[in-house]
């Protein structure tokens, strides 16, 4: 069960958050391992180790926790699309240099 969410982890856009019990506890166990860097409230009543869990927030993967991934074959996630598009320039051709630009010049020819 860690691992799998430790894959999940691995796979999603870092910083990630997660609200159930069960999660919260997955996360404390990642970060116990050193796995995971994550921000993991403290219990409200520490006799119990239990209380009312707002959230964890998972902010990266250890380098130990890629390697242990490693040994499970699970394979690197491509980077997202919207880091490599490039903007949309238009350009307008202005004033005289449209004529200059339109018309084809002949090639300088050796002296």
């Amino acid at each position: 069960m860690t691992m799998n969410l430790l894959r999940q982890i691995a796979g999603s856009r870092l910083p990630v958050s997660f609200y159930r019990n069960e999660d919260i506890d997955g996360v404390r166990v990642l970060r116990a391992a050193g796995l995971v860097v994550a921000l993991v409230p403290s219990p409200s009543d520490p006799l119990t180790l239990s209380g009312s869990h707002p959230a964890a927030q998972v902010l990266a993967v250890t380098q130990k926790g890629r390697d242990e991934l490693a040994k499970f074959d699970f394979p690197e996630s491509r980077p997202p699309r919207w880091r490599f598009r490039m903007p949309k320039i238009k350009t307008a051709i202005v004033g005289r240099h449209a004529n200059a630009s339109s018309t084809p010049r002949e090639p300088a020819r050796p002296h």
